[in-house]
């Protein structure tokens, strides 16, 4: 049996979602391609996908597996192309993630900037506001906005962000400038906030952190919705120093209570460990890094 044959074999069925498709993509018989990845499971002595008659299922076996095994056939790839003298510049495909508002500020344009600096990479971004595991789909590297759990994740430390209140100066000048925490319970405030209430504000000077429950006159589920609530004079909102930088800036809101902050949130750039780093992420990691560094340095600390 060749196993990179048989890995190949197993990773166009899981792609293309059942062994039909693999057949296709590969020009090869479909019996061809189901007795290749039972070779592949009987080398391995473990089931790695369950057959049904619509796609196939990756076991917990067969997830861990064809991770590693792109990876691995990547690096291979790399390696080959070194050594013929072919692979000279990055190439292939990247797949990077982010926060919605981080990503749409300040990782699409760096993400544009770096396709026409490497015009054989191809870069795919996934802008969520929730975490994305970077193994189990595939993801070449991330930015990270908080404290990061223990992982086997490799991070570089970009810059910090913090937490802001403000208000428009409209709103403020009807009902006055908070001077303390409490004093926003006589205050209309903008909550960020999902299906789940985000009632629940914390501010104070260093370790002195005192929990303030708002009762908002608005909601957003986006930073969007409740900058562009605070920019109309409904009410306070609290929001990080890089989504209402821009607003801050062009005079739409005015910070408040910036002596009690707590402490700043970490913003990380993240990809898995595994070990050799293919080339096109590593242009990746040192182009985006340096340019990420400068913005978070140029958003107001608070």
């Amino acid at each position: 049996m060749d196993r990179f044959d048989a890995i190949r074999t197993l990773l166009a069925a899981v792609d293309g979602g059942s062994l039909s498709a693999a057949s296709r993509k590969l020009g090869m018989p479909m019996p061809t391609v189901s007795r290749k990845v039972s070779e592949l499971e009987q080398h391995l002595g473990t089931q790695l996908v369950i057959r049904t008659s619509r796609k196939l299922i990756l076991t917990d076996a067969g997830r861990a597996f064809v991770a590693s095994s792109r990876v691995v056939l990547e690096l291979l790839d790399d390696a080959e192309r070194a050594a013929s003298g072919e692979y000279r510049t990055p190439r292939g495909n990247l797949l990077v993630t982010a926060s919605i508002l981080f990503g749409k500020l300040y990782v699409t344009p760096i993400a544009i900037e770096f396709l026409a600096a490497y015009p054989e990479v191809n870069l795919k971004l996934v802008l969520a506001d929730h975490v994305i595991d970077l193994v189990e789909n595939h993801v070449d590297a991330a930015i990270r906005i908080g404290q990061l759990p223990d992982s086997g994740l490799i991070a570089s430390h970009i810059g910090d962000i913090h937490w802001v209140t403000c208000a428009s100066p409209d709103y403020l000048a009807r009902r006055g400038t908070p001077a303390t925490p409490e004093d926003l319970e006589n205050h209309d405030c903008i909550a960020f906030e999902g299906l789940e209430p985000g009632r629940i504000w914390r501010l104070g000077k260093g370790d002195q952190q005192t929990s303030i429950t708002i009762q908002p006159r608005f909601a957003g589920s986006t930073a969007d919705a409740v900058i562009e609530a605070a920019a109309a004079g409904i009410g306070i909102c609290r929001t990080t120093s890089y989504q209402v930088d821009a607003a801050v800036r062009e005079g739409r809101l005015v910070k408040v209570l910036s002596e009690f902050v707590p402490a700043p949130l970490p913003v990380h750039l993240v990809h898995a460990d595994q070990g050799l780093i293919p080339l096109k992420l590593r242009a990746f990691l040192d182009f985006a890094k340096p340019l990420l560094k400068a913005q978070l340095a140029a958003v107001g600390t608070a």
